[in-house]
C-alpha cells in the first residue's frame, strides 16, 4: 500500500536502513479452514504443522522457496504463503487438484467481519486507536520503549476512550453498511463500519463506534438504513467462532 510505503520513508531513520519495496516480486496466497494444515502441509517442502499461531518459517514448493505464515483474515485456521510469483501460480494449481475451493476477497471480507476482525480504511484508520477499536490486547505499554502514538495511548489508558468499536446485530433482512449513522433517541451518535449479511448465522451484522456510554452488550441502538431507523443490539464479538 502506497500510505504505508509513504509513512515508512517520513518516519523511519533511512540513514541506519535502507528500505526496498518489493512488492511486484511477490504474490501472496491464503490457505484458510479446518482442512488447511493438511492441504498445504501435503504440498510444501519443511514442517508447517507446528507452527502456533502468528508464527512463521521459511519452507519450499517444488525445490523453490516459500515464506509461510500461520496467519490469516477469515477468523478459521489457516496460512498465508509468499513466493515468487511463479511459484505461487504453480501452487495456486496444486491447491486446485488437491479440491481446495478457491474464494475471492468478497468471501474474505464476509468471513473476517463474522470472526469481528478489523479491516483497516474501515474499522480502524489514523483516526482511531487500538484501544477505541478493542484491540488492547496489541498495546503492551509496560514492554515498549517509546513510539509513536504512545503519549495518546497513555492517555486513553489513564483517562478511557471516548468510543468504542462494538457488534450489533440486526433483524430481518435490515442490512447496516459502511458509513450509516448509528442513532439513539434519534440523534446521531456513531458510524456503521462494516456491514453484511452473515451467510453463516444468517442475520445481518455490523460494527460500529459509539459513545463509551452506550457499549454494553444487550443495548439496543439504532442504524438508519436509507432514511429508515432500525433497531440493533450490541451483541459480544465475534458474531462466530470456529470451533478447536
Amino acid at each position: 500500500m502506497q500510505k504505508d510505503w509513504d509513512w515508512m520513508q517520513a518516519n523511519l531513520d533511512l540513514n541506519q536502513l535502507q528500505l526496498e519495496n518489493r512488492s511486484q516480486d511477490k504474490t501472496l496466497i491464503a490457505v484458510q479452514g479446518p482442512q488447511a494444515v493438511g492441504q498445504l502441509q501435503a504440498l510444501v517442502q519443511g514442517s508447517i504443522e507446528s507452527l502456533k499461531a502468528f508464527e512463521h518459517t521459511e519452507a519450499s514448493f517444488n525445490d523453490q522457496p516459500i515464506f509461510v505464515a500461520r496467519t490469516g483474515y477469515t477468523g478459521e485456521d489457516g496460512f498465508e504463503v509468499m513466493s515468487a510469483p511463479e511459484v505461487g501460480r504453480a501452487l495456486w494449481q496444486a491447491l486446485l487438484a488437491a479440491g481446495v475451493t478457491p474464494c475471492g476477497l468478497g468471501a474474505r471480507d464476509t468471513l473476517r467481519l463474522e470472526a469481528a476482525m478489523c479491516l483497516y480504511g474501515q474499522d480502524i484508520n489514523d483516526e482511531t486507536t487500538p484501544l477505541e477499536a478493542g484491540l488492547g490486547w496489541l498495546v503492551h505499554l509496560d514492554r515498549k520503549g517509546e513510539f509513536i502514538g504512545r503519549s495518546v495511548l497513555e492517555q486513553q489508558k489513564a483517562e478511557g476512550v471516548k468510543k468504542r468499536l462494538m457488534a450489533l446485530q440486526l433483524e430481518g433482512r435490515n442490512i447496516a453498511r459502511h458509513d450509516y449513522p448509528i442513532l439513539n433517541a434519534g440523534e446521531t451518535v456513531g458510524m456503521v463500519t462494516s456491514g453484511t449479511l452473515s451467510p453463516t448465522l444468517g442475520y445481518p451484522v455490523a460494527l460500529g463506534y459509539v459513545p463509551t456510554e452506550l457499549a454494553t452488550i444487550g443495548n439496543t441502538v439504532e442504524v438508519s438504513i436509507r432514511g429508515k431507523a432500525y433497531p440493533a443490539t450490541i451483541v459480544k464479538k465475534p458474531f462466530y467462532k470456529a470451533s478447536k
